[in-house]
């Protein structure tokens, strides 16, 4: 086993983008005089979703989702190798994070809308119900996928966050991916500007 590439930079980039548009959407949930920016927040969480979306298919190797959503009987012989503290290591995404990510997008598209559609007036009082509703799972959803990285991360003496960020897990030679697709993170940061000015303007 040695580092290997695993992560491309579309995938990279998009985590991060997420995870700030999340956390500064949720903590300008409040404010009024913020409204804006807690738009543009959610909009780069919901930009980056739609675009995560075709990338599931045309992406590199480990952003598919035909290599890490499994069915039940799958997720269910992870948690339980978890449980026994004996983790079956995966050079994506295991099972049960798999399954976090594929709700994380659901959440991140459906909660956009929502707040995209109130911003513009439509759905009154129940709608501003349920977009907050959407957004306390949402953040139900990041708290335990947190909770799976670090456990992931002790069990599997992995840093699994700086892979994140550098790309690079642990794995065989042949199970690299051969790019980090460069041009494809170009894209998504213009995609992302693009729907921010969009939503601004």
């Amino acid at each position: 086993m040695q580092k290997i590439l695993v992560w491309d930079w579309p995938v990279r980039l998009g985590h991060w983008l997420m995870v700030g548009g999340f956390c500064l959407a949720w903590l300008t949930s409040e404010s009024e005089s913020l409204r804006l920016l807690h738009v543009i927040s959610g909009g780069t969480v919901l930009a980056v979703c739609a675009f995560r979306l075709p990338w599931g298919f045309i992406g590199s190797r480990y952003a598919r989702f035909v290599d890490f959503v499994r069915g039940p009987s799958s997720v269910k012989a992870y948690l339980l190798s978890l449980l026994r503290l004996e983790p079956s290591h995966h050079v994506g995404h295991n099972p049960a994070g798999g399954w976090a990510i594929v709700l994380l997008l659901g959440l991140g598209i459906v909660t956009g809308l929502a707040g995209w559609a109130i911003y513009n007036d439509f759905g009154g009082h129940p709608l501003e119900e349920l977009h907050e509703g959407l957004a306390a799972t949402m953040l139900t959803v990041v708290v335990i996928h947190l909770a799976g990285v670090a456990s992931g991360s002790l069990l599997h003496g992995e840093n699994l966050v700086r892979a994140m960020i550098t790309g690079r897990k642990n794995g065989q030679p042949g199970e690299a991916i051969a790019s980090a697709r460069p041009l494809a993170a170009i894209l998504l940061l213009v995609w992302v500007a693009a729907a921010g000015w969009w939503i601004a303007s």
